[in-house]
């Protein structure tokens, strides 16, 4: 730094030889800022990490979110086949001619959904 001509600077020149003491806690201040330094850098390490973790984080979670949106959009359309399918083979339905109550009112059983003619292409074995 430069030396300015203010009355500040005449009174430094003014003061006595450092002293031991002066000294020692010059070496201190020094090993302090050192450490604090020290400090200060694995901190923004650690923040520079935690903030590449949360990115990392963020991607992934960014991934699982459009694949859980393609199996919903997936589902739906499987959803909207079957009940396409429901609704063209309930008015030719044996079981519901036979005297089954209305279609509100229908429970059906476990095996009326795995009767061989209603059939999904999707899921051949």
């Amino acid at each position: 730094m430069p030396h300015s001509s203010d009355s500040s600077d005449s009174s430094f020149s003014r003061s006595p030889p450092p002293s031991k003491q002066d000294s020692s806690d010059d070496v201190r201040k020094v090993q302090r800022r050192e450490k604090n330094r020290i400090a200060a850098q694995k901190s923004r390490q650690r923040q520079t990490q935690k903030a590449d973790t949360l990115h990392l984080e963020s991607e992934d979670l960014e991934k699982q979110n459009a694949a859980l949106r393609k199996e919903i959009k997936q589902l739906t359309e499987e959803m909207k086949y079957f009940t396409s399918v429901l609704s063209s083979h309930e008015p030719l339905c044996s079981v519901l001619a036979a005297g089954a109550p209305s279609p509100p009112e229908v429970v059906y059983s476990a095996h009326a959904f795995h009767q061989p003619h209603v059939s999904s292409p999707r899921f051949q074995p």
